[in-house]
């Protein structure tokens, strides 16, 4: 089972956001989880194509990764251990901006083919 988290971080904030992330965040969250990727959106035009695209579409995200579980009670588990680690919550006070710069999180899971 695959674990996708979308982020739509606040992009006034971004600049600051990407040494958080890399130095303290991400070497964190590799500890803790099978992290099997983590990419954060450049400067290339968002793409948008479909049948359906509507006009207000809000912005795309620009942080997307995505983890690995054995399955959904080993996600259950280790995402209560992740939420309840004060080393966790010491991280999170230094994100730029604070929780409020995360303006939309989306999480889906999908099953591996």
């Amino acid at each position: 089972m695959i674990e996708i988290r979308n982020y739509h971080f606040d992009p006034e904030l971004f600049d600051e956001y990407k040494p958080w992330v890399k130095s303290l965040a991400l070497p964190y969250l590799r500890r803790k989880m099978d992290v099997i990727g983590f990419w954060l959106t450049n400067d290339d035009p968002v793409q948008l194509k479909g049948s359906r695209v509507p006009d207000d579409m809000t912005r795309p995200s620009n942080i997307t990764w995505a983890i690995r579980w054995e399955d959904k009670a080993q996600h259950d588990r280790v995402h209560a251990e992740w939420n309840a680690d004060p080393e966790w919550s010491e991280l999170m006070s230094k994100v730029p901006g604070g929780r409020a710069s995360y303006h939309i999180v989306q999480v889906k899971f999908a099953d591996e083919l």
